[in-house]
């Protein structure tokens, strides 16, 4: 990447970890059998996944035996909840998610309605924040499905995963959770969060593209029905010839995450402080979420303001609109709509997502170069208003 680019948008995808791409070239060139063959070099290969999996059981604290690899959180989140409603749907086919999912989960809550499945949609707050107890309303005796993201995407809300999830045990509701944008980033304990299934991808905490995996609890009654067919691999759950390097590559970022969580959040947290303090005074400026989120997240609106014009007024620094899915699409995000931001709010909105390697001296550019691209848009047209 080109030395005159600060990049502010980890949220989107972060730079694979020097030790994660040693370790996949290592495999790369010795593990390169197939997994499913008996002979030595597919036991071997099979080794290799095996570590990986205790690699990632370890920061989840869980066991290895309970993950299942996939393409990433994408395709986790379609086997989690189009698997995991159609395997209850016997006993009841009302399902409920947030309308501040990401879109891998929407999009599949509204398939699953066009197959005949009854969705309810529970509102946030203003922050972004759903109450246990409105949460708790919207279940009734045949739901059977709940989906939840941990840490929100685009404005780094933290959901309290234990509570709901406690309602939904209670009930006996297979609970699923988005951990894309927490996995390797805050501490997550399954063997005590009362969660049934847990989405997560490589590349959201310095590992590489490409690779996932589904977290099932091994519990009666969790289970999910195959959404790809064709092999009988991983318990014939998700088939198909596992992408050995990186998988490893999975793993040693998961390894590398487990050691160095808290030193994360303590640097995020200081970069965040940092960058908000720097444009918080900016007349008509106002935060997306909520203070005590997920601090490797910063949306922010401003009044009189288009967000596509103020994204490029921002260049050298690369941040985004929206979420990395929808940043080409030009509407207000869908989610600051759901919490009430006006489309003029919405649309205005810049997040910033810093990492592990972000500087204190990057995160001050960046505030100075707002503030300079704010105020020269608004003399640019100094009589539109929001």
């Amino acid at each position: 990447m080109s030395e005159d680019i600060i990049y502010l948008d980890y949220a989107a995808s972060t730079p694979v970890d020097p030790r994660v791409y040693e370790r996949m070239c290592e495999v790369s060139q010795s593990a390169y059998a197939n997994p499913s063959s008996t002979h030595a070099a597919g036991r071997l290969t099979h080794e290799v996944i095996g570590r990986a999996a205790e690699q990632l059981g370890g920061l989840l604290n869980v066991s290895p035996e309970t993950l299942i690899w996939t393409s990433g959180a994408t395709e986790s989140d379609n086997l989690a909840i189009a698997g995991g409603a159609r395997y209850r749907a016997h006993r009841g086919k009302h399902i409920v998610t947030m309308r501040t999912e990401h879109k891998a989960v929407t999009d599949v809550f509204e398939m699953l309605a066009q197959e005949g499945f009854d969705v309810t949609w529970v509102d946030a707050d203003s922050r972004g924040l759903l109450a246990p107890d409105v949460f708790a309303a919207a279940l009734r005796d045949d739901t059977q499905f709940v989906s939840i993201m941990f840490v929100n995407n685009e404005t780094g809300v933290i959901q309290d995963i234990e509570a709901l999830g406690a309602i939904c045990r209670e009930r006996d509701i297979l609970f699923h959770v988005d951990g894309a944008q927490a996995v390797g980033k805050v501490p997550i304990d399954l063997a005590s969060l009362p969660v049934d299934l847990l989405s997560l991808t490589g590349h959201k905490f310095y590992g590489p593209k490409g690779i996932g995996a589904l977290y099932i609890a091994d519990r009666p009654g969790c289970h999910v029905a195959p959404i790809l067919f064709g092999g009988g691999q991983q318990r014939r759950i998700r088939p198909g010839t596992l992408p050995t390097d990186l998988i490893a590559g999975l793993g040693m970022a998961a390894e590398i995450a487990a050691g160095g969580i808290d030193d994360d959040l303590a640097h995020l947290s200081e970069l965040r402080d940092v960058l908000w303090n720097g444009i918080r005074e900016i007349d008509g400026i106002s935060l997306n979420g909520d203070p005590d989120g997920f601090p490797g997240i910063l949306n922010v609106s401003v009044e009189d303001i288009e967000g596509e014009s103020l994204l490029f007024a921002l260049e050298p620094i690369c941040a985004a609109t929206g979420s990395a899915c929808n940043s080409k699409v030009q509407e207000p995000s869908y989610v600051l709509r759901a919490l009430g931001r006006t489309d003029m709010q919405a649309q205005s909105a810049i997040r910033f997502s810093v990492g592990r390697p972000t500087t204190i001296e990057e995160v001050e550019f960046a505030a100075g170069r707002y503030r300079e691209a704010v105020a020269r848009l608004r003399q640019l047209a100094p009589d539109e208003v929001a």
